[in-house]
């Protein structure tokens, strides 16, 4: 029994003891000396000792990695805390207290944890940085350049660092939408610009940059500084083009109208370069019509405009006579008298020779009928002076017929009107003599600022007043010597009846009977020989004119003298003496 013990030493609890006992009792049976038996307790010792030594080396290597660990984590903690830079979402535990398994596994959870929170930190980090940079490169305009994620600097993963990125990103983004917004602006004034113009849009703007292209989307298009530089100088210059191109278009068609106007041509011909006439007080901005400034419509209104030139050419006399004409009529409403054969002939001469310009003849013409409308503005006033003249002394022709009526009182048709005219006409002519004053000063001041004498068809203005003048005054004197041979047939009438007692016959008074002689001066209305050979030498070729005739009325009625017979003298009454309302 005591044998199978020994052999199974596992039996039972086995202890150092016991089996140090065990060993004794081997020995003993063995009979091992007490020498061998201490060398081996000693050797068993010392085994013993290098099993407790390996154990503690190891339990101290273990409690130094321990420690190594808790300072790592501490420092990892320490580090994480740092660069989140919040600690109010994650609780920090004391780790000063407790054994180092006790220490690290306090801080496991906030490690872990915060570990987490720098992962989602970077992910944001990188997010953010990754739409700035490609914001960044959008507008500096190297994004194709650009590969990978931005590298993000994990000392600092704060909000507050975080929050300075996201400003960024807005403001970069705000950019990015006002440079989007700018570059649409652009590219929808290049393409109206091509519009009006006939330009092709599409080359023009994908040769500033490809992505401009109506294809691609929105947020694909190049907002870059070269793309907004580049854009700004293609709308300039297509603004210059239109402005260029505007303004010829406009000389075309002020040259098509001159021609038109010049040539009489028809409303239907007009009509088919309606689109060309239509801009020509256009301003740039104002024309907006696609095609409206095409290269190929400028051409055609220049084809057009050439054409007319040449049929211009052709026509040079008939264009020239009518202007002639313009001139004519332009003198013939001034009074100035001109030579319209010595002209015409002249304008023939100049185009059979050759030695003159169309262009130069029609503008020279052009330049007379302006100086001619400028001579009509400066004698207007003058003009406008002799009209209400020779009106009143129509007037006072007519009043003189009238007061040589011996039926004018007779309460026929019309003589109420006829009254009523003599009272106005007897007003008028009292202010024949002021009209006529003012009418000199005016022409003498006239001709002394233009150092030339005022002609009114030919005939000195001035002489024509100087002669009614006179006429005026011989007419007076006539008038105060048929009263001073009224007044002295009547003296001898009452004479003769003191002495015989007996009148006269009522019919008619025997010192009137005689007539003194025709009128004087052998008009019809009165007209003095005088005026009537200045009429007939010097202005002639009035009575021609469509109004001749009114005109050589006119111009003999300042003249308008009457030679009155002594039978008449008894009844006439002067158109300058007061005469009663009525009868």
């Amino acid at each position: 029994m005591a044998v199978t013990e020994a052999e199974n030493p596992l039996v039972g609890e086995i202890t150092c003891g016991s089996l140090l006992q065990k060993l004794q009792e081997i020995w003993d049976e063995v009979g091992e000396s007490d020498e061998e038996r201490d060398k081996m307790l000693l050797q068993i010792e010392q085994e013993c000792l290098d099993v407790y030594k390996r154990k503690v080396e190891q339990a101290a290597k273990s409690r130094a990695q321990l420690l190594q660990a808790l300072s790592d984590a501490k420092l990892e903690l320490s580090t994480l805390v740092s660069a989140l830079g919040d600690k109010s979402f994650i609780s920090i535990p004391e780790t000063t207290l407790g054994t180092i398994n006790e220490q690290l596994a306090a801080i496991a959870p906030a490690l872990e944890q915060l570990l987490k929170q720098k992962e989602e930190r970077v992910k944001e980090f990188s997010d953010v940085q990754s739409q700035i940079q490609k914001i960044c490169g959008e507008i500096a305009g190297n994004a194709s350049e650009q590969t990978g994620a931005p590298a993000v600097d994990e000392s600092d993963l704060s909000l507050k660092k975080l929050n300075e990125y996201q400003v960024k990103l807005q403001e970069l983004q705000k950019e990015k939408s006002d440079r989007l917004h700018k570059v649409l602006e652009f590219v929808s004034t290049v393409h109206d610009l091509c519009a009006v113009l006939g330009m092709d849009f599409f080359s023009t703007v994908t040769e500033v940059h490809p992505s401009l292209d109506d294809t691609t989307g929105v947020q694909s298009k190049s907002i870059s500084n070269d793309t907004l530089l580049r854009l700004a100088e293609t709308v300039s210059a297509l603004n210059e083009d239109k402005k260029q191109r505007l303004h010829k278009l406009q000389e075309l068609a002020t040259q098509l109208i001159d021609l038109w106007n010049l040539m009489d041509t028809p409303e239907e011909e007009r009509i088919l370069f309606d689109h060309v006439t239509c801009h020509t007080s256009a301003s740039v901005d104002g024309v907006t019509v696609p095609g409206a400034l095409a290269l190929d419509l400028i051409e055609q209104a220049e084809v057009e405009v050439e054409r007319l030139d040449q049929l211009k050419a052709s026509r040079m006399k008939e264009i020239a006579f009518k202007k002639q004409v313009e001139l004519e009529e332009i003198f013939a409403r001034a009074h100035i008298e001109i030579d319209p054969e010595a002209a015409r002939e002249k304008i023939m001469a100049l185009i059979d020779s050759g030695n003159v310009e169309p262009t130069e003849l029609l503008a020279d013409m052009d330049n007379q009928i302006a100086k001619a409308k400028e001579e009509v503005l400066s004698r207007k006033e003058i003009l406008d002076r002799v009209e209400k003249w020779m009106s009143a002394c129509e007037e006072e022709s007519w009043l003189e017929d009238y007061n040589r009526d011996e039926n004018r009182y007779n309460s026929s048709r019309g003589a109420h009107l006829n009254l009523k005219r003599a009272e106005k006409a007897r007003i008028l002519v009292n202010k024949i003599p002021g009209m006529v004053d003012t009418l000199v000063a005016k022409t003498r001041a006239w001709e002394e600022d233009r150092g030339i004498s005022f002609s009114y068809d030919g005939v000195p203005l001035l002489a024509m007043l100087d002669e009614y003048a006179m006429l005026r005054q011989e007419r007076e004197e006539e008038k105060r010597r048929l009263r001073d041979q009224k007044k002295y047939g009547e003296q001898q009438n009452t004479e003769q009846e003191a002495i015989f007692g007996s009148k006269p016959s009522p019919a008619r008074p025997s010192g009137t009977k005689k007539v003194v002689g025709p009128r004087a001066n052998g008009g019809t209305n009165g007209t003095p020989s005088r005026r009537l050979s200045l009429n007939a030498t010097q202005n002639g070729s009035r009575s021609a004119t469509k109004d001749g005739k009114r005109d050589s009325m006119k111009l003999a009625a300042p003249a308008n003298f009457v030679a009155i017979s002594k039978e008449d003298a008894a009844s006439h009454v002067s158109g300058t003496d007061p005469v009663p309302a009525s009868p």
